[in-house]
């Protein structure tokens, strides 16, 4: 490799690792815009229009004069004033602005980067989370639809999905800079009795991630907040279950949260089954890894607790979500080191 390519190859390297940074500052930003419940004070799509704040006293009224119209001020926010609309306005300003600017600091570097000698092996992901991040603006935009006519936040099956794409953004850029800095080409999906267990961690963490929309959407940590028990019990005594389809009813608030916190508690349990086994068979190429993995689980964990206790804490709960991203990456860095 020439010293011009190795320079290329670095530009390449530090233009996905600013890539992750944004993308992972854009999920912590969008967790805060949920939990203020922000996400609704921009009615409109704006893609051009938007770049700019309001910068005058008419440019606010209009936005609050649009905001006023739609159920969550009707319903919820009636006696609010135009400053404190400015709060929850600057959260979903932030994040549309990250979005914009996250569009073009991956497209602009791509369009270079594919006139250089870069490996196209390498640069074949990046296409696929340009194309999720073009798609990532139409969901966002279709989740807020869903709460400004009938309802007084976002859905819940938006929102979820909305937070999907970006793990998913997230998680290929990680995995790309991973390939890169051990300089390999090892690829995610790939079936066999190695992968398998790890694979199927995926599938648990990724259950979870959409649980945990679902609990943030609903506000159904507002519903119970005791634990270990829901209330006085393991199962929370507000949910009827007649039928095997209501197991999947998840409008329910409760059950909800209950297959949140439970999932919780089958993820904790199957890693800890994993890092007994590289342990037993001594497989000490994976220790560090599996560690940081392990003491992030009992971290999350923590959090979610202290979250549900604290009356949802805002704080506290953009810590939870912050450490689900870290977790995420976590995981992936596990995966990466125990294949070959």
């Amino acid at each position: 490799m020439s010293i011009h390519d190795k320079k290329n190859y670095t530009l390449f390297v530090n233009w996905l690792i600013l890539s992750l940074s944004l993308i992972f500052l854009m999920i912590i930003i969008g967790g805060l815009t949920r939990l203020t419940n922000s996400g609704l004070s921009i009615t409109e799509w704006e893609l051009f229009k938007g770049i700019l704040p309001p910068l005058n006293k008419n440019d606010w009224n209009e936005y609050f004069t649009l905001y006023k119209q739609i159920p969550q001020y009707q319903l919820v926010n009636p006696q609010m004033t135009i400053n404190e609309f400015k709060i929850i306005f600057f959260w979903e300003y932030i994040h549309r602005f990250l979005g914009r600017l996250i569009g073009l600091f991956f497209l602009v570097p791509l369009i270079y980067f594919y006139f250089k000698n870069i490996d196209k092996k390498y640069l074949k992901p990046c296409y696929l989370v340009m194309i999720l991040i073009l798609v990532q603006g139409f969901v966002g935009w279709y989740m807020v639809q869903s709460g400004l006519v009938n309802d007084v936040t976002v859905s819940h099956y938006r929102l979820s999905l909305h937070l999907s794409i970006a793990i998913i953004i997230l998680s290929v850029i990680f995995w790309q800079i991973l390939n890169l800095k051990n300089g390999n080409t090892k690829k995610f999906f790939k079936i066999s009795q190695d992968r398998n267990p790890y694979l199927f961690l995926f599938v648990l963490i990724f259950f979870q991630i959409i649980f945990g929309a679902f609990v943030s959407g609903l506000d159904a940590g507002k519903v119970y907040q005791s634990w270990p028990l829901m209330g006085y019990n393991f199962f929370p005594d507000d949910v009827i279950i007649k039928n095997f389809l209501q197991l999947f009813d998840f409008e329910n608030h409760s059950l909800v949260q209950f297959y949140h916190r439970n999932i919780a508690y089958i993820i904790s349990l199957y890693s800890f089954i994993l890092a007994f086994l590289i342990f037993k068979k001594k497989q000490t190429n994976y220790y560090k890894p599996v560690i940081i993995f392990i003491t992030l689980i009992f971290i999350q964990i923590f959090l979610g607790i202290v979250t549900l206790l604290s009356d949802l804490n805002i704080a506290l709960a953009s810590l939870h979500q912050i450490s689900s991203i870290i977790l995420v990456m976590s995981a992936l860095n596990l995966y990466y080191s125990i294949i070959k």
